[in-house]
Parts: structure tokens; C-alpha cells; sequence
């Protein structure tokens, strides 16, 4: 199997919210600035193009965001609950609150659990986080209180009973944050084609994800066990979290079955000074949360994501019922999101360092093809931590994408990327070499090439795109080349 390496740290273009206002605004908003913040914003906006460029990462984050961190802490824990719920108690949730799931949850040894839903624009397209903010702060600013009480109490619905607004609160704040930055990047590029791209489509997708902790696996195996040795459906009980012991540190990560030290003092870094271990994460082919892959909109929002670490093994009463231990909110290993970038022009993978409660905005394909390559959408995945067997990783995402009908032209680099291929192909024939598009890993790790190995497992967007191609087209053909039948990640 292919080695491991260490991943460098890329810590992305930081934009305050304030500014991201400023630099979206119209030019008749900005002529009353001084010359000297004019020109500060030019230079930023020229940042901002560079880092979503092809010679930049694909990414940025914006900081600052007003009332991000109450939305976030009443959303993002939830993943995780859900996640763990009997499946019966899931669809009943998630139904009442006009949600679905869009990955399978009955393989209990799943990497992630995600719960989707719509985003309509049901208002005015310039959606304002303030007001957004001030209605979640008066409806559901109680929650976080809630969630603090020493409670130990049989699952009932109530708890879930903010998820749908939770939900779209976050999920508009995001939409609006994709928004404006496609208003930057178009007055940029000196057209509107990414903002009206979106506001054609009237409709945004949010995903609510929780990536497992190795003992989250090890509970739903458990749920099931007892599930079926009953013949009855599980009862779950939800151990909650001490009053005061939102944020604490791993006595051993790598015995993370065992109780946590419960400290008062906030969040505290995995592994300190005399227990101190590598959870940082490595390069590797095999042992992702996520697999490599593009995403295929306009614009990716994600939050700043939130790590949750179990704090002791399942138990169960003598009744049979499933006792599910509590995870308590962790700094985020060595600092990194697990959201690891390759650089495919130096051969190497950059592991994302975020801002806390900031969001992230990547570049999705379509954006890569409406900009004709000014913008260039970047190969991305997840890793999951050596060593931390109970480590959570809780994140939303939202998905903004041009309407089902609009038409695409391949930008130029595309096209030389196709010509490029077609001509490999035919030397690789012309040798009588096999041209396998399945993930395989080099057994000589003295030959080991990281980009070929990652790119192995990503179908090339001049292969998925074509002249007129629509994109609810170009969406079917890139699911059908990733995970299709035949597909690059089917096997996985």
C-alpha cells in the first residue's frame, strides 16, 4: 500500500464580512469612500480573484459573519444525534421538519451520515444576515441553554424541535455569503453570469453532515445488535453533557473509549504537554472521511467545521436499552478542518487551517465554466485523523449551483485538457497498455506518485463536459462517472 505523507498547512485568504459588504456593493455605493479605503478594496478584490484563481488554492474564508456562532452551535450538533437515532425516530424527524437524507444509513460501518434539504429564495435575493440573525436569536437563542441542562431523558422529538428553522437560518446566512462573493467575482470579470446563474435557480441544496467517530460505528453496531436480539425497536437514551463541561480535552487520544478530563477552562488542544501524540493529519489514499473528488456547482459554503469527542464506550441497562454516551465539543486536531486540498502543480496535499466560526467558499466546476477558467475550482477531500478513535467531525454545507437548463460551453482549458487526453489514450493503445479507471495503489511505495494516485480516483472534467451540455446533464454524467456502475469511487 501507498505511504502516507505529511500534508503542509495552508491557512486561505481571510475575508472579514464587512468588507465582503463593501467589495459587493454597487460603484455608486463605494464613490463616497476615502482614496485610501478605495484602494484597499481593489487590492483585496485582486486577493480574492488570485486565491479563486488557477494559480490559488480555490478557496477562501470569511470571517466575522454577525450571529454565525449562535447559528452554528444550535445546528451543528445535531448532525451527530441524528446520526445516531433509530432509523424509524430519524424518518419521523427529519420528515416533520421537510428534510431527507441523500446517502444510505443502514451500513452501520458508514463514514458520514448527511441530511438534505431545499433553500428556496422565498425573499428578496439579497438575503440579509441581520435579519436573519435577529428572527434565530428571538426563536431559537434558547436552545443553547437547553442543550447545557444535566438531563437524562428517553428520545422524544423535542429535542429536535428547532432543526428545521436551525436548518434555514444557517442555510440563508450561507446562501447570502455565495451571493455576494458572485457579485464580486463578476464585477471583476466585468459580467453578471455567476449571480444570475444562481438567482435562476431560485434554490440552494444544505447538507447537514456528520463524519463518524470509529465508536459511533461501534454504537449503531451495538443499536442493531440489541435491535434484533429483542425483535423490538431500540430504545435510545441520549446521555448529555454536564452543565459546564461543553469543551474539553482527551486524557489519552488514543484510547478514546475511556473518560475524558472534564475541564472548565474551554476548549483544549488534543494531546497536551506529557501526553503529547501526532493527530495531525496525514496524506492518505485509503482512510478518508470523504473521498477526492470535485464539487460540481457554482460555489461551496461550509462552515468552519465542529469536532466532537466521545467521552466513554455504549452501555446498556439490564433491560436491553441502548445508552448512547455524550460527545463534548474538542479543539480541532493540530488546528486543521481535515479538508485537504491537492496541489496538483507541485505534487503535493495542503490541509486547510480555518478561522474558528468562519466560512468557507470553494469554487465548484460550474463556476470553473461560466468564468471560461478565471476562476478554477479545486480536488479536494476529507481526512479522518490517525489515532482518534472518538473523534466526530460536524459540519453544513450549502450548495449553490446554476439552474437545471443552463447551458455550458467548456472554457479553454478544458478543451486543451481533452485534446491532452485523447492523445494519451491513443499512445497508452498503441502500446497495448490497459487503461484502467479504477482506484488502485502502487505496491512499490519507492514509486509512489501522489497526484497519479489521486487522480485515479477523479473523472477528469473534460471527460463529463460537453459543448451544450446542460447542467442537470452535466450533474447525471458526473454522478454516473464517480460512483456509477463503472465509476472511478464505486467500489468504496
Amino acid at each position: 500500500m501507498a505511504a502516507a505523507m505529511e500534508a503542509e498547512v495552508l491557512e486561505p485568504l481571510a475575508l472579514r464580512y464587512s468588507d465582503l459588504l463593501l467589495l459587493s456593493s454597487s460603484p455608486s455605493g463605494a464613490s463616497s469612500l476615502p482614496s485610501q479605503e478605495l484602494g484597499r478594496l481593489e487590492s483585496l478584490s485582486s486577493r480574492v480573484m488570485e486565491a479563486l484563481g488557477p494559480s490559488g488554492p480555490g478557496l477562501l474564508c470569511v470571517t466575522d459573519v454577525p450571529g454565525a456562532p449562535a447559528m452554528c452551535r444550535a445546528l451543528l450538533p445535531l448532525a451527530r444525534k441524528l446520526a445516531l437515532l433509530a432509523g424509524c425516530d430519524r424518518t419521523r424527524v427529519l420528515k416533520s421538519h421537510g428534510l431527507g437524507t441523500d446517502v444510505p444509513l443502514k451500513n452501520p460501518d458508514r463514514n458520514v451520515s448527511s441530511f438534505a434539504g431545499q433553500l428556496k429564495y422565498t425573499r428578496d435575493p439579497s438575503l440579509e444576515v441581520h435579519s436573519s440573525l435577529a428572527k434565530h436569536q428571538h426563536e431559537n437563542g434558547h436552545i443553547l441553554e437547553e442543550n447545557r441542562k444535566d438531563i437524562q431523558d428517553v428520545f422524544d422529538d423535542s429535542e429536535f424541535s428547532q432543526l428545521g428553522d436551525a436548518f434555514k437560518d444557517l442555510g440563508f446566512c450561507m446562501m447570502e455569503l455565495g451571493l455576494r462573493l458572485a457579485q464580486l467575482c463578476d464585477s471583476k470579470m466585468g459580467s453578471q453570469e455567476l449571480e444570475l446563474s444562481m438567482l435562476e435557480a431560485c434554490t440552494a441544496k444544505g447538507r447537514l453532515i456528520h463524519y463518524h467517530s470509529n465508536l459511533d460505528n461501534v454504537i449503531l453496531k451495538e443499536i442493531k445488535k440489541r435491535a434484533k436480539g429483542s425483535g423490538r425497536k431500540p430504545s435510545v437514551i441520549h446521555r448529555s453533557v454536564p452543565q459546564g463541561s461543553r469543551a474539553v480535552g482527551m486524557s489519552n487520544p488514543l484510547n478514546s473509549g475511556k473518560e475524558l478530563q472534564n475541564k472548565q477552562d474551554g476548549p483544549k488542544h488534543l494531546g497536551g504537554e506529557s501526553n503529547a501524540v501526532t493527530v495531525g493529519c496525514r496524506t492518505s489514499l485509503s482512510d478518508l472521511w470523504q473521498q477526492w473528488h470535485y464539487d460540481y456547482g457554482i460555489f461551496t459554503v461550509l462552515t468552519s467545521p465542529m469536532f466532537l469527542c466521545l467521552d466513554d464506550a455504549p452501555q446498556a441497562d439490564l433491560n436491553g436499552t441502548s445508552c448512547i454516551p455524550s460527545s463534548q465539543e474538542c479543539s480541532p486536531p493540530d488546528g486543521h478542518t481535515c479538508l485537504q486540498l491537492l496541489d496538483s502543480t507541485a505534487n503535493k496535499v495542503l490541509m486547510v487551517k480555518a478561522p474558528l466560526e468562519s466560512f468557507i467558499i470553494q469554487v465548484g466546476e460550474s463556476a470553473d465554466i461560466l468564468s471560461n477558467g478565471r476562476l478554477r475550482s479545486t480536488l479536494h477531500s476529507v481526512c479522518r485523523p490517525a489515532g482518534l478513535r472518538g473523534l466526530s467531525r460536524e459540519t453544513f454545507v450549502v450548495f449553490l449551483q446554476p439552474a437545471w437548463d443552463k447551458t455550458f460551453s467548456p472554457p479553454d482549458h478544458v478543451l486543451a485538457c481533452g485534446k491532452e487526453l485523447a492523445s494519451s489514450e491513443e499512445v497508452r493503445a498503441g502500446h497495448g497498455e490497459k487503461n484502467s479507471s479504477n482506484f488502485q495503489l502502487m505496491a512499490d511505495e519507492n514509486s509512489y506518485n501522489l497526484k497519479e494516485e489521486i487522480l485515479k480516483a477523479v473523472p477528469p472534467l473534460c471527460s463529463r463536459l460537453r459543448a451544450s451540455m446542460t447542467f442537470a446533464e452535466f450533474s447525471r454524467e458526473t454522478t454516473k462517472q464517480y460512483y456509477g456502475g463503472s465509476g472511478t469511487q464505486s467500489i468504496r
